[in-house]
């Protein structure tokens, strides 16, 4: 029998960590290429260490675009994070740009041609998941381990909360009782900050973002409020600490409380399926719950490299189901095309709409009017409901 009372901890990084600096410039660049050709092709890999930032990788799009233009967008994204330190600035570091064409095997095997049909741009599982801790129908630890990071940002970037610098980490534990959540058992926040600001300033600076999250009454105890523990984070950021495309997929997901198929997101367009089938997965998986199947919903698809229909689909509902699992993989098929081209086209993913998505996770955000996160909609609830009594 699965457990009914116990504990469970995700983490989240903020946009200054280095690594999601690494997804946020990768993703800009593929925001830049779909800004001016829909049908590009980029796989943008970034690696940013003391004032220093590599990128390499493949692309198919625009001539137009020119690495001084790469450059420039790379200290752009850099900048709109807010590093301006000695170690890491975004006017100062060095910028290496070593993209290339796409190889001319892989157009071959993803593109459509005659009656064939696009294919996926390589083989690989992904999840989709979805279940009722939250509003946002997230993991409660994942969903608040990024509003207490995205918070302080926002504090950061309006200055009001002084002293904070771009780096920071969270934690949070809650206590589950009979499969649900009912409060944090201990908080981790550790900040990157400035050298004036004593470990106890900071944090009573992060406390009110932690409280603010949290339901009333879910504040853990003061015994287990841990805010830098080490008790100095001062040297951070890029420069203490190399960065690299792709390595938070957790953070970038579930937080763990969902597999994960291993691909990362960032710095792909979305005929890559790494990104685009994830972000199918998630959508059936969120309006599987939001039509009332099922409390807690997992959904696998599986593709292999140049062949336009998944593999499998495979529904998990966590025994919360209302709905047979066998019954409910048919029925997602019946109202959406996994193939790659009708996953972009379903959710119109091709759209410079994914250097926003490179920091406080994929899931469990807003839909935005210009399409942004097209994949967190409730618009297939309607039709699950009225397919279902079809089957």
């Amino acid at each position: 029998m699965p457990q009914s009372s116990y504990m469970f901890t995700s983490e989240s990084v903020s946009e200054g960590h280095p690594d999601k600096v690494c997804d946020r410039i990768s993703d800009a660049i593929v925001d830049a290429y779909l800004s001016l050709d829909p049908e590009s092709r980029v796989a943008c890999e970034t690696l940013v260490t003391t004032n220093r930032i590599v990128l390499a990788g493949e692309v198919r799009g625009p001539d137009s675009i020119s690495n001084q233009d790469i450059e420039d967008i790379a200290r752009q994204a850099v900048k709109k994070i807010g590093y301006e330190q000695e170690g890491f600035h975004w006017d100062n570091a060095q910028v290496d740009v070593h993209l290339h064409a796409q190889s001319i095997d892989i157009a071959m095997g993803v593109d459509a041609s005659g009656n064939k049909d696009e294919g996926a741009g390589d083989q690989g599982i992904m999840f989709g998941h979805a279940c009722s801790e939250t509003n946002a129908l997230m993991p409660a630890p994942i969903h608040f381990s990024h509003e207490i990071l995205r918070k302080m940002a926002e504090a950061r970037h309006t200055g009001s909360a002084k002293g904070l610098l771009p780096d920071s980490k969270s934690q949070v534990t809650l206590r589950y009782e009979n499969g649900v959540p009912v409060g944090a058992a201990s908080i981790v926040v550790s900040t990157q900050h400035e050298d004036f600001l004593s470990q106890e300033e900071v944090r009573e600076i992060v406390r009110p973002h932690v409280v603010d999250v949290l339901p009333d009454g879910w504040m853990c105890p003061e015994s287990e409020f841990y805010v830098n523990p080490t008790g100095r984070f001062v040297i951070e950021g890029p420069d203490g600490d190399c960065g690299l495309t792709g390595r938070k997929i957790i953070v970038d997901t579930y937080g763990g409380a969902s597999p994960h198929g291993g691909g990362a997101f960032s710095g792909k367009d979305p005929t890559k399926v790494d990104r685009s089938a994830a972000y199918a997965a998630r959508y059936l998986a969120k309006n599987v719950v939001a039509a009332g199947f099922a409390t807690s919903c997992t959904i696998q698809l599986s593709y292999a490299i140049g062949v336009s229909k998944p593999l499998s689909v495979y529904v998990n509902l966590h025994n919360t189901g209302k709905i047979s699992e066998t019954k409910l993989s048919q029925l997602i098929q019946k109202v959406m095309d996994l193939s790659p081209r009708g996953i972009r086209e379903k959710l119109n993913l091709s759209r410079p709409i994914y250097e926003r998505t490179a920091a406080y996770g994929h899931f469990g955000r807003n839909p935005e009017p210009d399409g942004g996160f097209s994949w967190e909609k409730l618009d297939l609830v309607d039709a699950l409901k009225a397919d279902s009594d079809k089957l």
